[in-house]
């Protein structure tokens, strides 16, 4: 029981140090994994959850980042983030 407390202090404090991205791609992976394990009890459905998950909680945690910015498009179609107007 004592491990268990210590290691999630430690993920804890770990993740407290990482931007948004970050912090948003370790409990996606970490969500991920622990869902495809359950669902498909089997390491490779793990694995799989893992990425998925890692790859949307990255997303997730980027607009979290760039809140008040918008993508545009120019007139040659080319994207470019700015504020929202």
């Amino acid at each position: 029981m004592m491990k268990k407390i210590v290691l999630i202090g430690a993920l804890v404090g770990a993740l407290a140090s990482c931007t948004a991205t970050e912090q948003g791609t370790a409990i996606g992976a970490g969500t991920g994994a622990v869902i495809g394990g359950v669902v498909t009890n089997s390491w490779g459905g793990a694995a799989v959850g893992a990425v998925a998950g890692g790859l949307t909680g990255a997303l997730i945690g980027q607009s979290v980042e760039r809140r008040g910015y918008c993508v545009y498009r120019d007139r040659y179609g080319r994207r470019y983030e700015a504020r929202c107007r």
